[in-house]
């Protein structure tokens, strides 16, 4: 069973890893430009990643909290 102590190390790593992929969309990313499936593909995308940011900064927290 893994402790509570690599379960933050594990969630940080993987919180870094989505901020370097949302960093990047973010360079070319230029909000929806209507008509065009590619656009909402990438506002999308950029949703997603930063609700997966959102959850994994949630559950460091929770963690963090309970020791």
């Amino acid at each position: 069973m893994i402790n509570k102590q690599e379960k933050i190390k594990e969630l940080k790593a993987q919180l870094a890893k989505y901020e370097e992929k949302l960093a990047f969309k973010m360079k070319t990313y230029r909000g929806v430009i209507h008509e065009s499936a590619l656009s909402e593909l990438k506002h999308s995308e950029v949703m997603v990643l930063r609700a997966m940011i959102d959850d994994l900064k949630r559950e460091i927290y929770k963690l963090e909290q309970e020791k």
